[in-house]
């Protein structure tokens, strides 16, 4: 069980709920909160004083009195009018995210959204009862409103939702899950709800923490093709990387030795050639890089995971709620850009050390494009073919979203981050990264065959065996594709990567 209290969610504990469907639960101290600010709103109700989105008008609208009687249906109204999402559904765990994380901000007490509204989410989530959210159609600010409308519609039983697997009306699934949805909601609870940047910090950090694990699954493909091609260790000298300091680069560094420890294939300069090209020697450069930036934007979502994102801000010491801007994505929007970018650079080195293995020229003795008696077979020319097309668009999708911005509502809102864009770009991006680096994998792996192992490291051996259970030496050319996604399909199950590294755990 995940306790939440508005300060302490981890990329890690957010990972859990939103993909391995850990329950949560709300602490007490927070409900105090939570219930201190919703008396503020009820007050701010009675008297008819004018509070954005409690008794006004949403955007432009914000001049326009609301009468009492009509707070709640204005509330419901926000929801259905903001639901425009289009594209294609988000996944379940994508969305499972954005609820914990909508939980997580609204328990600080700064929203003003009741008790019940927030156990219903709870009850979501713990049922595995997930609203049907379409992935297109916000600008990352105002929150993320269209997602953040889907997401919320079930709270009054509208919408769809996915329950075991299919995908339904709210009601039809709430009457299996024996869920009862709220009657309706009231003063500036819609808005509590969809005002916030819960979408695109769910989509990026699902994308950050598989890049985390990508990297390491990197620096194996890495090893790999330094057992193929008897790579220079020399480079990877823990004395030369501590002269620059730069964080990721030596620990790149020191992570490839013992990926590569007592291995035989390896070599030192001078033995076969005095250096290697640079997509093997400055591999700690590049991949230390990426590493840097993921620390970076872990940093940055951490903070967005416990941060208040709502507008108006209820300040119940002062009685005060202050319209502002928290919900604006652009710290994020920066970040995914930048996470998009740190993992293309994944893919762009491992696209060129899969080129050395396949290219004769740059082999060291391998046969041309890996494989016996080549003419007649093609072995892993077009491998490289589909690496380097995969590489190519992840530098078209590496563009930064967070440079444009379109205004809305009548120019009232102005200026938007972007920033759920620049996270399902860099989402697709890792996607694209995950088969180069699965198509490195596989050629390394036929290029040790055909070598012949001398003795491979600590790691890569494990890496080299895992792989060789599901996919065997290429002798004559056959139909390709089967070992391309079922190498991927190790990789984004986490399979290959839980084999090699959870001993160490």
């Amino acid at each position: 069980m995940i306790i939440l209290d508005g300060k302490s969610l981890t990329l890690e504990s957010f990972i859990q709920v939103a993909r391995f469907k850990e329950k949560v639960s709300i602490a007490e101290s927070s409900m105090k909160l939570v219930k201190k600010a919703r008396r503020f709103v009820e007050e701010v109700v009675e008297q008819e004083k004018p509070v954005y989105g409690i008794n006004t008008g949403f955007g432009k609208l914000s001049d326009t009195p609301i009468p009492k009687e009509d707070v709640s249906k204005l509330q419901e109204n926000l929801l259905m009018s903001h639901a425009c999402g289009v594209g294609t559904p988000f996944t379940d765990e994508i969305v499972r995210g954005m609820m914990v994380l909508r939980v997580n901000a609204l328990i600080k007490g700064h929203s003003g959204i009741r008790p019940e509204t927030l156990y219903k989410l709870v009850e979501l989530l713990n049922k595995d009862v997930c609203p049907v959210v379409f992935e297109k159609g916000s600008l990352g600010a105002s929150g993320d409103l269209a997602p953040l409308s889907h997401m919320s519609l079930p709270l009054i039983g509208k919408g769809e939702v996915y329950y075991k697997g299919e995908r339904m009306d709210t009601i039809d699934a709430f009457i299996k899950a024996e869920i009862l949805p709220l009657e309706g909601l009231k003063a500036k609870e819609g808005l509590s709800l969809i005002n916030g940047t819960q979408a695109m910090t769910s989509v990026g950090s699902i994308c950050l923490y598989d890049a985390m694990h990508l990297i390491d699954i990197a620096n194996i493909s890495l090893g790999l093709t330094m057992e193929s091609l008897k790579g220079i260790i020399d480079a990877f000298d823990e004395r030369v990387h501590l002269l620059r300091g730069q964080i990721g680069q030596i620990e790149i560094a020191r992570r490839v030795r013992g990926l590569l420890e007592n291995s035989k294939n390896i070599t030192r300069q001078g033995e076969v050639r005095v250096q290697d090209a640079y997509s093997i020697r400055c591999a700690p450069q590049v991949h230390g890089a990426s590493l840097d930036a993921f620390e970076y934007v872990k940093t940055k979502v951490e903070i967005e995971m416990n941060a208040v994102t709502d507008n108006p801000i209820i300040f119940t010491e002062d009685g005060m709620a202050i319209s502002a801007g928290n919900f604006h994505g652009q710290p994020l929007a920066l970040a995914f850009d930048y996470l998009g970018i740190a993992i293309a650079e994944l893919a762009n080195i491992s696209e060129r050390r899969l080129e050395r293995m396949v290219n004769p020229q740059l082999s060291c003795g391998l046969p041309a494009f890996l494989v016996e008696n080549p003419g007649i077979n093609s072995g892993f020319m077009i491998v490289q073919y589909s690496a380097a097309s995969l590489v190519s668009e992840n530098k078209v999708l590496a563009h930064p979203a967070s440079v444009d911005s379109i205004p809305s509502s009548a120019n009232q809102e102005d200026h938007v981050s972007m920033g759920t864009i620049g996270a399902r770009k860099a989402n697709e991006i890792l996607k694209n990264t995950r088969q180069v680096i699965a198509m490195e994998i596989l050629a390394a792996c036929q290029a040790i065959d055909l070598r012949g192992d001398n003795g491979l490291g600590k790691k890569t051996k494990r890496a080299y065996n895992k792989v060789r259970e599901y996919i065997q030496f290429l002798k004559n050319d056959q139909i390709m594709y089967h070992s391309i996604h079922t190498m991927n399909d190790l990789l984004e199950s986490d399979e290959l990567y839980d084999y090699i590294f959870k001993e160490d755990q």
